[in-house]
């Protein structure tokens, strides 16, 4: 049992310190070397654990930045309430919580995407899977909006899933050029015109 532990916390911190270094310095340059040097750890004990770096990189897509991504921005838009609020306090408010260095860096499903989504199937399968997600949640919100008429009877929902998601992905990514936040309070400040549009 203790020694069942042990691997545990053992393989949770390999993928805490790769998670960490995939998002500040990208996965191409990150080798299973300075993992290890950040753990403490031997590369014996790295492939006790994983097969290859491959391996690792699916744990941390499916173990860290799904989670980031279920717990910041799909869990929440199953809350009861008005759903063009639900929207807007989701969107609005998880990108003013950013830290200074989520600000810098971007976001971590966003840089994997940039820099894995044209390389490899089964990173390409595993990111796709948090956006279908995304996706179905935000289209089965939208659609409740619409059935309960605080959406416009016409909005597709499917549009506006991908508008949304592409919106919010796409200003983590420009956010990263700047040393401040006013290009992203402009991306505010539109998104707010564009969400007000779709109230019935």
């Amino acid at each position: 049992m203790q020694q069942n532990l042990k691997s545990d916390l053992t393989k949770q911190l390999i993928i805490d310190e790769a998670f960490k270094l995939f998002y500040t310095n990208g996965f191409k340059t990150t080798s299973i070397d300075k993992i290890m040097k950040e753990t403490n750890l031997s590369k014996g004990a790295f492939y006790h654990h994983y097969k290859s770096k491959k391996e690792i990189g699916l744990e941390v897509i499916s173990l860290k930045v799904q989670k980031r991504v279920v717990e910041g921005m799909i869990l929440p838009l199953n809350e009861p309430g008005n759903a063009v609020d639900i929207l807007e306090n989701v969107f609005i408010t998880r990108l003013n919580g950013f830290s200074v260095y989520e600000k810098k860096h971007g976001c971590p499903m966003n840089n994997l995407i940039n820099e894995l989504g044209d390389h490899e199937g089964a990173y390409q399968k595993a990111l796709k899977n948090i956006i279908d997600l995304w996706k179905k949640t935000l289209v089965a919100l939208i659609e409740r909006g619409i059935k309960e008429k605080s959406i416009k009877q016409e909005i597709p929902s499917d549009a506006v899933a991908i508008h949304l998601i592409s919106a919010f992905e796409g200003i983590r990514g420009i956010r990263k050029l700047y040393d401040n936040d006013a290009v992203l309070q402009t991306f505010l400040s539109g998104l707010s015109i564009y969400l007000k549009q779709l109230k019935a």
